[in-house]
């Protein structure tokens, strides 16, 4: 990939999407970031193009959506939304519609953070939500689709979630005693920020590939 790219960032003030921007400012490949946010970021760089918008009214932001690279990487839990159908917005249909536009609007590239038990037929309802978004992008007419599918999101939040804290110990223990378990283990959201960068580097004769835990320990540790 040449330099003076344009990366799109969908999700740049969570754990995984402001760990992504930090890195994106260091890296040479990309001169300019459009962040596409509810809230502000607070960072101020010359890099950095900020667009607060009503993800509600797509109609009025859907022709920004241009530049080489989206990076999608929002997200929500039930107990921050309120609701399934609130957390069901956020995590698919927000999504699926600013990939819409970026495909429309004839961006190549699309990384996608999902998740290690992504599947449309979970009875698991978030599981769901993240297999369902995985198929959906996919249908999608993009160059180069790069799915990242982590283990539990492990790093330094702006709100403190006690529950997910004992989930990642619990996690990481089971997948050293019980192997099928490994899966499951934490990853720092650093790591998968990385490996978002690195996947869409990856030369492939498939338009999508999809990483698992293990792979997207490997990819970030990649260089270019």
């Amino acid at each position: 990939m040449s330099d003076n790219k344009t990366a799109i960032v969908l999700g740049a003030t969570g754990l995984v999407g402001s760990n992504l921007v930090q890195l994106l400012l260091e890296d040479r490949t990309y001169t300019q970031i459009k962040l596409f946010v509810r809230r502000t970021t607070g960072i101020s760089d010359s890099k950095i193009e900020e667009n607060i918008v009503d993800f509600n009214k797509p109609e009025t932001f859907k022709a920004m959506i241009a530049g080489d690279t989206v990076f999608s990487c929002l997200g929500t839990t039930i107990k921050q939304a309120g609701s399934k159908d609130a957390q069901y917005k956020v995590d698919f249909t927000y999504q699926y519609e600013f990939a819409q536009f970026a495909s429309e609007n004839k961006v190549a590239n699309y990384a996608l953070v999902s998740s290690t038990s992504a599947s449309s037929k979970s009875r698991i309802f978030y599981s769901r939500i993240k297999g369902e978004l995985e198929e959906a992008v996919q249908k999608l007419d993009f160059s180069v689709i790069r799915i990242i599918r982590p283990g539990i999101l492990n790093g330094e939040r702006e709100e403190k979630r006690l529950g997910e804290t004992i989930g990642i110990k619990i996690a990481d223990f089971l997948g050293k005693v019980i192997p099928p378990l490994k899966k499951y283990r934490s990853i720092k959201g650093a790591e998968v920020a990385k490996a978002m960068i690195n996947s869409v580097e990856i030369k492939s004769p498939n338009i999508t590939e999809t990483y698992e835990l293990e792979q997207v320990f490997s990819l970030a540790i990649n260089t270019k």
